[in-house]
Parts: C-alpha cells; structure tokens; sequence
C-alpha cells in the first residue's frame, strides 16, 4: 500500500457541491432549516434550564402545550414577535444579525 494522501474537504465545500453555492435556493432553504432546528433546541434547552415544562412556557405566552412542543422540534412557522415573548417569558435575550454584503446590522 503506498503513501495515499487522504483529502478531506470542508463542511462549506460538502455543501457546494450537494446543495449549491450561498444563493441557491437549494442551499437557502437547507441553512433555513437548520436555523429554524437550533432556535428549537436553544428554546427547549433555555426552558428546561429556567425550570419550565413545556405547559408552563405554554401558559405564559399564551398557547397551548402542542405548540412549544411543536416549536422546539421546529414543526411549526413562528413569527418574530412570538420568539421575543417566548424568549421574554424565559427571562433571556434573543438577539438577530442581518449580513448585508458583508456589513452586518444587529437587532436585538
């Protein structure tokens, strides 16, 4: 068996080539996805964390136990001004970045 270099290649590179370069929509909705799946996770974490059950954060914003249960596991379309009560009844900050060409603007 001879020397034979091993290439590895970077997570942005697998993604070019499966999904297509930043801009595709193939490749937009895949980096949709997986946003939406760890603001579900950073939810459910944050809430076990305060102490809360899922009906407890349920009863604090407002809705029914289904449907935190469904956030966290990213099933359901939230809008931005649910995620800062739910954040807010967590007693924890959200914060969002938008790139503009390279400039990125917070808003929090």
């Amino acid at each position: 068996m001879k020397n034979e270099k091993i290439k590895s290649y970077s997570f942005d590179e697998v993604k070019d080539k499966f999904l297509g370069k930043k801009g595709t929509s193939k490749r937009d909705e895949y980096e949709l996805a997986l946003s939406l799946d760890l603001l579900g996770e950073m939810i459910k974490k944050t809430r076990k964390k305060r102490g809360f059950s899922q009906e407890q954060l349920g009863n604090l914003i407002g809705v029914q136990k289904a449907w935190i249960s469904k956030l966290e596991n990213s099933t359901t379309n939230v809008s931005v001004d649910t995620l800062f009560k739910v954040f807010s009844a967590l007693n924890a900050k959200i914060n969002f970045t938008v790139s503009l060409n390279e400039e990125h603007i917070k808003v929090a």
